[in-house]
């Protein structure tokens, strides 16, 4: 379902992350804004892909 580079978010909001790496049920992820990667494991089923909702770039 999901695989390293994806860009996801907790269900509940919160920063877009990078997929890192899959382990069964498990994400290892760092946040977009995170130069330095700092690695968080997080649930597959706590997380959604990431989309943009709106009208961006419309004033």
């Amino acid at each position: 379902m999901f695989n390293p580079g994806d860009i996801v978010q907790s269900k509940t909001g919160g920063p877009r992350m990078r997929v890192l790496s899959v382990e069964d049920d498990r994400l290892y992820c760092a946040r977009i804004d995170d130069p330095i990667e700092k690695e968080v494991e997080i649930s597959v089923d706590s997380v959604s892909f990431y989309r943009e909702e709106g009208d961006f770039g419309v004033c």
